[in-house]
């Protein structure tokens, strides 16, 4: 630090090229909030999925949804037919379902055949009602596009593997586009599936950029320019914050990592976390200048106050941030590696840069505005004169409040429910809810089965094992919709008989099943089984969201399925819905890993540094308090443990347990010097208390502004780290000072003999 003092010019030279040299990376950036990119690579369910996708088709859609009383009018089936010829001819699309596209088997005197459910080709050879009545008797289309009611049909567009969000962002505008180009924008009604409400996830991602980034710089420099009245402190901040978040997210990129609505936080946080530090060496700065320091001096005297401190508060917050890097979710591993490199960025920028930009460039004088700091004087001298005069008291009810808020955290629920993510007014919500309600639920699962050999899914026996398994899920109220290959097999045989109701049923050779699906020469079969007719997957359309239902109905079906096997068939579950439940188990996993991991660091971090057990337990004690409240308020709240919310105790106690190095290590070098312990916590809290109380307010304010996000993780994220800093710092200057007066006092009790 002291070298660089001399070499000012190489200082500014390091600070321009930190916030320069990113730029080129940032544009390559690649936004993807797929929820594929959130489990491990190496999951047995994204192994099995990928391997499933190399012979069927995506289960991830996008569905148009179009009602009114005309949609089987002849003038509506030829747009929409014209709609999904255009569509189908997009090279990312597979696949067009609609009313003039999905297979229709019907009797014909020679057996029977395969067509278009509505021809667009011959419109005039049924009337309107015909066509309804042709559409609403299918065996397929009611629930996947056609509804019940006969006043809305659907749109289904199924594509191509797609890379990111940015390649759904397209398909979307490429699907309105068209229905906008076909005059059918009137009659939509809804646009919904996964690959809307990615889309939806990918808007409220770059809304959130464009609102908390510049956000949360301007209520850091507001107050930094509210405290120390410094256009040049005003300049270097913002330097500093642009020259941490820039290289942050160009590590973020060259890790090939993608981002996230999780990785939209880190600028915001980042930012406030820069803000933190700026705010402690300028105050620092501030304090020499009252002493009477001046240029280098002064900035030497500011770091002798504060380098050890802010190297600890780097320390312990990245410390907290790369414990999240042990979930198995990878945006959130992510996260956690990105922000812990930011926040040591930040740390060697404040304490080795700017001390030699404020040394050679900080001519004028710092003067003290006195009505900004007298609100905050008055706050720690308050808490000071509490926690000195009633200690006893203070612990005594802060035992109580903890005793309290600990029952509460059983309470907590580890959900997640992707359409819950944003309120009820929000588009994408009440699209999902009418496609649901026209339709079926939107959440997929496939149950996939495995015979012996080639061939071998044409045996009756074992169709009539994945019959049996369809029959059961069709009578659980998750599921609204289901499709199989015994369904059109028996479909077949049904048109073959003349219609014969009786006849709809699986027949008994294996020769007339072969026969049949030799000379099926629609495009629906292979969605259910390979060409080798040695897998099929049974689809499923579930009205379930949340990952704790979808849980409960995987873990009855794989029950039913170990207690009445499918004939010799292996089994196993795929789809969105598998991928989906699967990340409450590693939400679980990787909070309890983090925690673990974040408490241990910080412990060992605390005691290297105090170099005493009992100091780094007083320093432990107030900062993990505050996180027993916040999963109790969420528990009572009812507040999910979700994506979002899993990162808020590393956050939460690795940002919190700033604010207690600073008070111990300016209690500590008091003590040591030979003051009294009320004299030494008077003299931090004038010094020490109105840092961290301004920091405080600064992040809780840059906090509070993620609540403004439509994304209900993210706002609930922002909330619970503004209360959690809240009350770590109420802890701070209440329980702290507490905690070390009556360690004083017993240790010096005298003892009767």
């Amino acid at each position: 630090m002291h070298w660089m003092l001399r070499h000012p010019s190489l200082a500014l030279v390091l600070l321009t090229l930190l916030v320069v040299l990113p730029g080129p990376v940032l544009l390559q950036v690649d936004f993807n909030n797929a929820p594929e990119i959130y489990f491990p690579e190496d999951a047995p369910a994204v192994v099995f999925d990928r391997e499933l996708r190399e012979h069927f088709p995506q289960d991830q859609v996008i569905v148009a949804l179009f009602s009114g009383e005309g949609v089987y009018q002849t003038e509506f089936l030829q747009r929409i037919g014209a709609l999904s010829q255009a569509l189908a001819a997009a090279p990312a699309v597979e696949r067009v379902l609609s009313v003039t596209t999905l297979d229709h088997i019907r009797a014909t005197p020679a057996g029977f055949s395969v067509e278009p459910l509505i021809d667009p080709r011959e419109l005039d050879s049924r009337t309107p009602e015909a066509w309804r009545t042709r559409a609403l008797e299918d065996r397929f289309a009611p629930g996947l596009v056609v509804a019940d009611s006969g006043e809305a049909t659907a749109l289904v567009v199924r594509p191509h593997a797609l890379d990111n969000s940015l390649q759904r962002l397209q398909l979307e505008q490429l699907l309105r586009a068209g229905i906008a180009e076909h005059g059918l924008a009137d009659d939509l009604s809804a646009v919904a599936g996964h690959i809307a409400l990615d889309v939806a996830q990918l808007r409220a991602m770059l809304t959130d950029l464009a609102l908390l980034v510049p956000g949360t710089m301007t209520i850091g420099l507001l107050l930094l320019w509210w405290l120390f009245r410094r256009w040049l402190v005003v300049g270097v901040a913002a330097a500093t914050i642009s020259a941490v978040t820039g290289p942050a997210i160009a590590l973020l990129i060259l890790l090939e990592r993608p981002f996230t609505l999780i990785s939209a936080i880190l600028p915001p946080l980042l930012t406030a976390l820069t803000v933190a530090m700026l705010m402690h060496f300028f105050n620092a700065q501030l304090h020499a200048a009252q002493r009477g320091y001046l240029g280098r001096d002064r900035v030497v005297a500011a770091l002798q106050a504060v380098a050890r401190p802010i190297l600890f508060m780097a320390l312990t917050t990245a410390a907290g941030l790369a414990s999240l890097n042990v979930s198995s979710i990878r945006p959130i591993g992510g996260f956690g590696l990105v922000g812990a490199f930011g926040v040591l960025l930040a740390a060697a920028i404040v304490l080795w840069l700017l001390p030699a930009l404020m040394a050679r460039w900080d001519r004028g004088p710092w003067h003290a505005p006195r009505r900004s700091l007298r609100l905050l004087d008055r706050v720690t001298g308050f808490a000071a004169h509490l926690a000195i005069r009633r200690a006893g008291w203070v612990v005594a009810i802060a035992a109580v409040l903890i005793a309290i808020a600990l029952p509460q955290i059983r309470h907590v629920e580890v959900e997640t429910d992707l359409y819950a993510f944003f309120d009820d007014h929000h588009p994408i919500t009440q699209s999902t809810r009418q496609v649901e309600e026209e339709l079926s639920g939107v959440m997929a699962l496939e149950v996939v089965f495995q015979g012996p050999e080639w061939d071998s899914l044409q045996a009756p026996d074992r169709l009539q094992a994945i019959h049996s398994v369809q029959e059961w899920l069709d009578a659980r109220p998750e599921v609204d919709y289901s499709m199989s290959l015994p369904d059109l097999v028996a479909e077949m045989h049904w048109a073959f008989n003349e219609e014969d109701p009786a006849f709809r049923t699986i027949p008994d050779s294996s020769d007339l099943v072969a026969q049949y699906l030799f000379i099926y020469d629609g495009r629906d079969l292979y969605d259910v089984v390979d060409r080798d007719f040695g897998r099929s997957r049974l689809l499923v359309n579930l009205n379930a969201h949340g990952a704790r239902e979808i849980n409960a109905l995987m873990d009855d079906l794989r029950d039913r399925l170990e207690a009445h096997p499918p004939a010799d068939m292996q089994w196993d579950l795929a789809g969105m819905a598998r991928l989906f439940a699967d990340q409450e188990r590693l939400l679980i996993q990787g909070q309890l890993h983090s925690l673990y991991a974040v408490a241990g660091m910080l412990a060992l971090l605390m005691l290297v540094m105090w170099r005493s057990v009992p100091l780094a337990a007083v320093s432990m004690l107030p900062n993990l308090a505050p996180l027993a409240l916040i999963f109790a308020v969420m528990g009572v709240l009812g507040i999910w443990l979700d994506m979002a919310t899993a990162m808020i105790a590393s956050v939460a106690i690795g940002i919190a347990v700033d604010d207690t190095i600073h008070l111990l290590y300016g209690y500590r070098q008091r003590r040591l010097a030979g003051s009294s312990v009320a004299w030494a916590l008077a003299r931090t809290f004038r010094r020490t208390g109105r840092a961290i109380t301004a920091t405080t307010i600064v992040l809780v304010g840059q906090f509070l502004l993620l609540a403004l996000s439509d994304f209900q993780p993210t706002a609930a994220f922002g909330l619970l780290t503004a209360f959690g800093l809240v009350a770590a710092l109420i802890f701070d200057l209440l329980v702290l000072p507490a905690l070390l007066v009556l360690g004083h006092r017993l240790r010096n009790r005298p003892v009767l003999s």
